[in-house]
């Protein structure tokens, strides 16, 4: 990190951050330095706007039903006890969990604090934005900031409004009258307070940022590795947007860009080829960019280092923690016949399991826990093409009853399965359902399958489907709770963290 980039980031993120130094921008000393090559604002880019090293978004795996509450550890209750009581706010969903008030204050847990974490890197994309213009450089290297700035901003902004506003096309939601979250598009420091904007008014600049950005990126930059952002990305996160919307006329959106994306790449990563022997298997994990074509991006740091609620590595190895994977995402997986056949390899690869008889799954293991992976398991893989794609055809085939979705949605849903399943001896058998809801179901349960802890996709998923999600709350001393999450629920939309409403007091909370 050289002097020019230092420079850069105290002079521009203090101004940023503090008003006692909102005129930054309009009056500087002599010995200042500023951004004045594209070179620059690329370091800037790479240090305040991509998502590097940083660690987000593991606690919204607890509000799902792919966790289980089994109670502390009689043999090392010392150990897990921290375990149990930073999590059980969340797997309850009370509403205080984001408060200061609450039992314990994890909003100040690495990765727990989105508002602050996501608004911190939207910052840094409109510094570079809005220092385009002032810089030296070909048009071609600041077309390919601007698509890779833009790219990032709209992902923030996705994972905010997915986070704390309800569903887009949930029952009873107007996205016109929603509120979303605060849309700030320049770096620009002044006195007013952002509030929030509507759901409509949120999507919408994002759905213009990464059309805005694809294009810029499609002719304009290549990306040297899987951790910078091109126009496959952005068409991938575009299919992602319109899903996520989930309208009747997004659809074909979905379809659209899911399908160019596929055009340029579409291979999975065979799961076969991590089986070592009948009984070992490779644990480098799916988003291991050396083990396979399959991920398009990848950011964030090493997730099995995190130990907020989920622990590294359990201190008795027969024993599950507080919080762990649950029996109704266990269940989904084809777990094999014998060692000849291992059936579904997801359920064998893509978690950490205790060492009892039988082993029971307690976290995910999408990338390695060695040191030598410190990027995490998050990110964009080919495989949430198939299954937007897959979801979106199913979706046309039931109201329009075209047999061209309906091969089109089995088609991708087998592509991807079979890369999944053990074929080193048997031979994968498709999936060949007729019935439109039937099918739809098993769309959701394959996505659950694949996309499982990983990039909130299950919190989001149960949101747009307006699912219902019952907890059994197994506490300190063995006491069991019933909680539910109802269909449509106000906790939905997450509180805003206390940290954010105290900055902002024109920040409108959302209701509990």
């Amino acid at each position: 990190m050289n002097n020019i980039y230092k420079s850069c980031v105290c002079l521009l993120f203090t101004a940023l951050l503090f008003s006692s130094c909102k005129k930054f921008l309009t009056q500087t000393s002599q010995d200042e330095i500023r951004p004045s090559t594209a070179n620059d604002l690329n370091q800037l880019l790479d240090g305040e706007g991509y998502p590097y090293s940083t660690y987000t978004d593991g606690y919204t795996d607890l509000l799902t039903d792919d966790i289980q509450s089994t109670g502390i550890p009689s043999s090392d209750p010392t150990t897990y006890t921290i375990y149990e009581t930073n999590g059980t706010p969340l797997f309850t969903w009370d509403p205080t969990a984001f408060d200061s008030t609450s039992g314990t204050n994890i909003v100040n847990l690495s990765g727990v604090d989105s508002w602050k974490i996501y608004y911190s890197k939207i910052k840094g994309c409109n510094v570079v934005l809005d220092y385009l213009d002032k810089v030296s450089g070909t048009d071609q290297e600041k077309n390919a900031l601007h698509g890779q700035a833009l790219f990032l901003r709209a992902f923030y902004y996705l994972k905010l409004v997915t986070l704390y506003g309800q569903p887009y096309s949930g029952i009873g939601i107007d996205p016109t009258t929603s509120l979303g979250v605060p849309l700030v598009l320049s770096s620009k420091v002044t006195d007013a307070k952002p509030v929030r904007k509507t759901l409509a008014e949120v999507y919408s600049q994002i759905e213009s940022d990464l059309l805005i950005a694809a294009d810029l990126l499609k002719n304009n930059f290549i990306p040297g590795n899987t951790f910078r952002v091109g126009h496959i990305a952005a068409y991938t996160l575009l299919s992602r947007l319109y899903l996520y919307m989930g309208r009747d006329q997004d659809m074909d959106n979905v379809i659209k860009y899911a399908t160019n994306a596929l055009a340029e790449k579409s291979g999975l990563t065979s799961l076969t080829n991590y089986v070592i022997s009948a009984t070992i298997l490779n644990s480098n994990g799916i988003y291991d960019y050396t083990m396979g074509p399959e991920v398009i991006w990848q950011y964030g740091a090493n997730s099995t280092a995190s130990a907020n609620f989920f622990p590294g590595a359990l201190s008795t190895g027969a024993v599950l923690p507080p919080f762990s994977v649950s029996p109704g995402l266990m269940n989904l997986y084809n777990q094999g016949t014998d060692t000849n056949n291992l059936g579904d390899l997801r359920y064998r690869l893509y978690f950490v399991k205790n060492s009892a008889s039988p082993a029971w799954p307690y976290r995910s293991y999408k990338i390695s826990a060695s040191a030598a992976k410190p990027y995490d398991a998050r990110g964009i893989r080919v495989a949430e093409l198939y299954l937007n794609r897959a979801e979106a055809s199913i979706r046309r085939y039931k109201k329009m009853a075209n047999s061209a979705d309906l091969s089109q949605a089995l088609s991708d849903l087998n592509i991807l399965r079979q890369n999944r399943y053990d074929t080193r001896k048997t031979t994968y058998t498709p999936v060949n359902i007729t019935d439109a809801d039937a099918l739809f179901k098993f769309c959701q349960d394959e996505r659950r399958r694949e996309l499982c802890l990983e990039e909130n996709f299950r919190w989001v998923d149960i949101k747009r489907w307006g699912l219902s999600v019952t907890h059994q709350y197994v506490d300190a001393v063995g006491g069991t709770t019933t909680y539910t999450l109802t269909s449509g629920s106000k906790m939905y939309a997450l509180p805003i963290p206390y940290t954010a409403m105290n900055r902002n007091d024109q920040l409108q909370q959302n209701p509990r």
